[in-house]
Parts: structure tokens; sequence; C-alpha cells
């Protein structure tokens, strides 16, 4: 697959993640515009959940500022070194995901503040965590963790 602009990238990402949702019985609706912690909503009678969405075609996913709401969930997509026909790999990333690995750096960089909202900041103002696919191979197409939330 040809790489994609930061901007079709994201878009190709929540796109694609509203379609997995929506193939496994789960309304999802897309949300507009910049600057937003959420990307996509899931409603049901009973409960909404927020879902943030990145997608990467690199390494890792650059500065991710997580979750930290129980109804919050992170999907990473990876579309590296897929062709234009294969599926990407997602991974579905809860708040005790992201507090694991929140932890595990705080290990190796004792200096980093970690703020109210989970979110990394290191002393020379980077914020957020980069992400290889590595460090949440656990978190592959788990998709049961968004569907026992909205069947509860």
């Amino acid at each position: 697959m040809k790489k994609l602009s930061k901007e079709f990238l994201g878009l190709s990402g929540e796109y694609s993640v509203a379609s997995e949702l929506c193939k496994r019985g789960i309304y999802a609706q897309l949300t507009m515009g910049h600057h937003k912690r959420t990307d996509i909503l899931v409603e049901t009678d009973y409960k909404m959940l927020r879902i943030q969405v990145k997608a990467k075609q690199g390494r890792e996913w650059p500065g991710v500022s997580g979750v930290f709401r129980e109804n919050d969930l992170l999907v990473l997509i990876d579309f590296e070194k897929k062709k234009f026909k294969d599926r990407p790999d997602f991974y579905v990333i809860g708040v005790e995901d992201w507090k694991k690995l929140v932890s595990e750096e705080k290990k190796r960089y004792k200096e980093i503040k970690i703020d109210e909202e989970l979110c990394i900041r290191y002393p020379d103002g980077w914020k957020g965590l980069n992400i290889k696919s590595s460090q949440v191979n656990d978190c592959l197409e788990a998709w049961h963790k968004i569907i026992d939330k909205v069947q509860k």
C-alpha cells in the first residue's frame, strides 16, 4: 500500500474500526472535527463508549495519549507492510491495558510524569507514548473488550 497522508491515514483507520464494529452488530458513529479525543461513539440503549483510533504505516504509533475512563477504548490499526487488498491488524486497548503500558514506561524512564488522564509527559516536553506492535500483541483482535462492554 502506498504511503498515505496523515489525514487519509487517520480517516482510513477510523472508517476501518467503524466497519469492523458494524460487522459485529455494534452501531458505531464517527465524530467529525480536529483536536478530539473521541473518534467513534458506540451507543446502546444503556451505555455509551468512546473509542480513540490511531493508525500507523511505520514502525510505531507516535505520541499516543491513551485512555483513562472505564468506557474509553483505544484501537490501534497497523497498516505497515500491508498490500492494498490486505486487512490491517487491529489492537483493542482498554484502560487496564493502558495502565500496564504506562507502568512499563515509568519503569524505563523514572523522570516522566503521568497526568490525571494517564497521559505521559517527558521532561523535554514530549507528550504521549510511542508504541510498537510488540508492546500490544496481547491486544491483537481483542474485539471482545468492546463487545463485552456493550452487552453488559
